[in-house]
């Protein structure tokens, strides 16, 4: 945890977080599970007093299933030594991969980055998740304060640095990617968000609003860097069209990034969480290039017209309208924001109506995700907290240090449209989120396959840790594995629908982009409630095409592939 001067690593983690319990009460909604997992790893941001911009950020968490044993494994992101002098060589440890050990609901890691030969100590920022070569296996690309790496699998345990190769190596300051096909080639295609033009040299002494003392600066006192596209050539090539696409025409200070069909033409899209600016809402024209609609869309700055300082960025069909909608989290005295998908790509502010504006004014929230915690088939939020000025009132124990904070769990309230909205239940969570840190980056994931969600978190100068749901007895849930035509290539459809007996459509998502510099569980949950009985499931391919699949039993994951399902118009 940074500080005017350098604590032992001890003292620095009784500052950043209390040491989370591992138990919890019947009653609690979440479980701390890191303890009994045996997962072991702690975030360095490399503080040396200077009060470097990249101290504060912090790093994402990934989850893949790396072996292909059915499992899904942990990529957890490191920081290190930072320094005009201080190279990835000069950094004792990087980045770690665990392996899921775990059998029979209990969840165990190994630590086997060794193993894997990856060996990644650029300043860690994000990581994102793909196949990118279509040969069935899990690939790894990281964003760094500094060059980029691709890591692919090679279908033993082990991975290869393809950086030169893929063209890959972005220099400049990379905090999130999508890998998404914007292009319907089946090859999935790259756009990494970049930040400022941040570096020793330019490095800026500024002061808190509060008291004066030194304090981390805002993105406004470095220049922001345009934001890059890459065509996937094939073969782990990669080809840069960020001018010819128009992306590279904008530049603001990029810090989430989710694709999806925003405005249902059948062609992927790209929204942007920027730092204290205007969203991008880059819309696909279909023939290579993009335009930023954010502005006319609604969705480039709050109602009252103001651009906030964006960080994390979940979409998903909150509210069964049939429209995908966006939540992006913000900084401190700026409420988080709720974007609602009113149809034809248009969006309405809707934070304040919505339960979530003036509960998330006292924190700064970066990782978030939409997820389905009690498994009742509406979806909960999560907002993981952490300041980046100093906090005005810190707990005595926080003083050298004062940016931690807790974290935020929503539940649903039942109701669908306008009427759909957000109790806060972060008490109802229990010990779990009583725990202080600088939490940054969120991935969700069912870890164990048992169709609840765990979350895992990454704190700047504190432990990695794991949350699980405490699901009610009785509730029942089905997931969704989807490949193309091949069973190789795992796809995120255009939309995907659990059919009920009303036939109405309720909207999943398959995606593992978004939440802030991390990847998620690929894989789609549908929570049923009571409902046991056997599911119909209608999805929308990335060529357009799409299918029926009937008769899916509950409490399982399927496998669906692309040709095997029945048409439908």
């Amino acid at each position: 945890m940074p500080c005017s001067v350098p604590l032992a690593p001890s003292l620095l983690l009784a500052l950043c977080l209390a040491a989370p319990p591992t138990l919890a009460r019947a009653a609690d909604l979440l479980t701390d599970l890191t303890a009994a997992s045996g997962l072991q790893f702690r975030y360095d941001n490399g503080m040396s007093g200077k009060m470097y911009f990249p101290e504060i950020m912090g790093a994402g968490v990934g989850v893949l299933d790396y072996d292909n044993d059915g499992k899904l494994d942990i990529y957890l992101v490191q920081g290190g030594a930072l320094g005009p002098d201080i190279g990835p060589t000069q950094r004792k440890s990087g980045d770690r991969l665990f392996r899921n050990l775990g059998s029979k609901g209990q969840l165990r890691f190994e630590d086997v980055t060794a193993k894997s030969g990856i060996d990644a100590r650029g300043y860690g920022m994000g990581v994102a998740v793909a196949d990118i070569d279509n040969d069935g296996d899990d690939d790894i690309y990281l964003l760094n304060f500094g060059p980029n790496q691709l890591w692919r699998n090679n279908g033993d345990g082990s991975f290869t640095d393809i950086t030169a190769k893929s063209g890959l190596g972005d220099p400049r300051w990379s905090v999130s990617a999508s890998f998404a096909d914007f292009d319907g080639d089946g090859k999935l295609d790259l756009y990494v968000a970049n930040y400022v033009d941040f570096s020793f040299a330019n490095h800026k002494d500024c002061k808190s609003m509060g008291g004066g003392e030194v304090d981390y600066c805002s993105p406004s006192a470095y220049p922001p860097v345009a934001d890059r596209l890459y065509r996937n050539l094939g073969d782990g090539r990669y080809e840069d069209v960020s001018e010819r696409s128009g992306i590279a025409a904008a530049k603001e200070p990029g810090l989430g990034v989710v694709a999806a069909d925003f405005n249902r033409d059948g062609k992927i899209d790209f929204y942007v969480a920027n730092d204290g600016k205007p969203n991008f809402l880059w819309l696909n024209q279909g023939d290579g290039r993009f335009v930023d609609d954010a502005v006319l869309a609604g969705a480039a700055v709050n109602a009252d017209g103001a651009a906030e300082a964006g960080m994390g960025v979940a979409v998903a069909d909150f509210d069964r309208s049939g429209e995908l909608d966006l939540f992006i989290t913000h900084m401190r005295n700026e409420s988080n924001t709720l974007y609602a998908g009113v149809g034809e790509g248009w969006f309405e502010d809707r934070s304040a109506r919505s339960g979530l504006a003036a509960s998330s004014m006292a924190y700064t929230g970066f990782g978030t995700g939409w997820f389905d915690l009690d498994l009742d088939g509406w979806l909960d939020l999560f907002v993981a907290n952490g300041a980046v000025v100093r906090e005005p009132e810190p707990p005595k124990a926080e003083l050298a240090y004062p940016y931690a904070q807790t974290d935020q769990l929503y539940l649903h309230n039942g109701k669908s449209g306008r009427e759909a909205a957000y109790v806060e239940a972060s008490a109802r969570a229990g010990s779990a989120l009583r725990a202080r840190g600088i939490t940054r980056g969120a991935a969700f994931a069912d870890l164990d396959n048992d169709g609840d969600s765990e979350i895992v978190l990454s704190n700047i100068n504190g432990p990695a840790r794991i949350l699980t749901s405490v699901v009610p007895k009785g509730r029942h849930w089905i997931g969704l594995e989807l490949y193309d035509r091949s069973g190789k290539l795992r796809l995120s459809p255009l939309a995907l629908r659990r059919i009920t007996s009303a036939d109405s459509g309720i909207i999943g998502q398959a995606r593992s982009d978004g939440s802030y510099a991390s990847a998620n569980d690929p894989r789609a949950v549908f929570g049923l409630g009571s409902d046991e009985q056997a599911q119909t499931i209608e999805v929308q391919w990335p060529d357009g095409a799409i299918e029926r699949y009937e008769n899916l039993a509950v409490d399982r994951y399927h496998r669906l592939q692309q040709g095997q399902g029945q048409g439908s118009p």
